[in-house]
């Protein structure tokens, strides 16, 4: 039986402070895992690209706050 290659997903580059996002968990009683601010900095990667695409829909070059 040959082996599945499973393709890497490429890190994107954190956009979000981790030691804050650590606070809200923390703060809330858990703890956070060691990959937590890296998902959480993926999330706000794919929210913002989808805000980018909706501006450039309605054909604007600002992105604002109701694009999210």
């Amino acid at each position: 039986m040959a082996k599945k290659k499973t393709a890497k997903k490429k890190t994107r580059e954190i956009v979000v402070v981790g030691s804050k996002v650590k606070d809200v968990i923390r703060t809330a009683g858990y703890r956070s895992d060691g990959e937590l601010v890296q998902a959480v900095s993926d999330k706000v990667h794919d929210m913002l690209e989808a805000a980018i695409a909706r501006a450039e829909a309605n054909k604007r070059g600002t992105v604002r706050p109701y694009d999210l």
